[in-house]
């Protein structure tokens, strides 16, 4: 019995590092796969991550970028999606300002250097940007990234064709818009805008030559296909860094009382993100903390990024403590003036 035990568990070892060889050699997994990834045991969980490591490791080493976030503007939104803080439908206690000043976001940037962030992110809350809050970035960029050489990502809600253009033009090297779950699944948790909007969106992020930075979140009553749906669209997107986050039921939100993940099955969402997504960015964004717990080291041998701080309304991990799970795995922190892959 314990022979065949191990021989079971020998072929579904070799199983996940055959589909990692596949993805080595530029094949895409099929829906099929990718389910079974996310519906994979949890005792093949170690051997599932080995393999996918090797995927990691081909393209990013050991290395990891951090970001730093900006809430430059809080709260005061049109839009009804269900997991925000900062919607219309929200009571949560939150602070709400306009577009913060020069000097604020400043501040924000000379924090993002001091911490070893790669690229400082300046999110809004809103439908999209009226005029003063473009001028507010487009003015404000260019002297962060004289000052600091910092990568910048601006995440403004939905965007025409020119103000895409007068991004790009200020020197943004990269938009934030995330799909945040399947077309299928969008009509549950927004109503205000359309999955279309999203996309359109990304096309003109893409159409003026910047980055695009887009992903989801995990967690809103979404089906295991919902999540592989997210992750090959991201692929035929191409978007460059794919932020996944899982969900933090923050009260006061529709989906407040919401809780259908585990630290398992985080894993294996962010494994499957790796394989459809293998040269990408893989970030692990908010509800890291809540949902990881003391597994948080493990997703690091499929994700290459993190956020170092705190996200919009809620609190990250210390940034000691991020520092210190890095270099307890053997990792290294990408510096602003270094590529992030090998």
């Amino acid at each position: 019995m314990a022979n065949t035990l191990v021989d079971s568990e020998q072929i579904h070892a070799s199983r996940w590092h055959q589909l990692a060889q596949r993805v080595l050699a530029g094949q895409a997994l099929s829906r099929e796969e990718c389910l079974e990834v996310l519906e994979s045991p949890d005792d093949e969980l170690l051997d599932l991550l080995a393999a996918v490591f090797r995927v990691r490791q081909q393209y990013f080493g050991r290395r990891v970028q951090l970001y730093f976030l900006m809430n430059a503007k809080s709260g005061l939104c049109p839009e009804d999606c269900s997991y925000c803080s900062q919607s219309k439908v929200s009571e949560s206690e939150i602070p709400r300002y306009n577009i913060l000043n020069r000097e604020k976001l400043m501040d924000g940037a000379r924090e993002a250097k001091e911490r070893d962030a790669k690229t400082y992110c300046i999110v809004i809350s809103a439908r999209g940007p009226n005029e003063r809050e473009m001028d507010a970035v487009t003015s404000i960029v260019p002297e962060i990234k004289q000052k600091y050489d910092l990568k910048i990502c601006a995440s403004m809600g939905l965007l025409t064709d020119e103000q895409a253009n007068r991004l790009k033009a200020c020197g943004v090297d990269r938009i934030n818009h995330n799909l945040n779950t399947s077309d299928q699944h969008y009509q549950q948790i927004c109503s205000t805008h359309t999955y279309q909007d999203r996309l359109d969106t990304l096309q003109a992020v893409r159409q003026a030559g910047m980055e695009i930075c887009s992903g989801g979140i995990i967690g809103m009553g979404e089906q295991p296909s919902d999540v592989v749906a997210m992750a090959q669209q991201l692929n035929t997107l191409g978007a460059e860094s794919i932020p996944v986050n899982f969900l933090n039921p923050v009260e006061g939100t529709p989906l407040a009382g919401l809780r259908q993940l585990n630290p398992r099955y985080c894993l294996k969402v962010l494994a499957m993100f790796r394989l459809v997504n293998p040269d990408r960015e893989i970030r692990i964004a908010g509800g890291r903390e809540i949902h990881l717990g003391s597994l948080q080291p493990l997703a690091l041998y499929a994700a290459n990024s993190i956020f170092v701080g705190d996200y919009l309304t809620t609190k990250g991990q210390a940034p000691e403590a991020d520092y210190r799970m890095i270099e307890e795995l053997g990792f290294e922190i990408t510096r602003a003036n270094e590529v992030a892959s090998v």
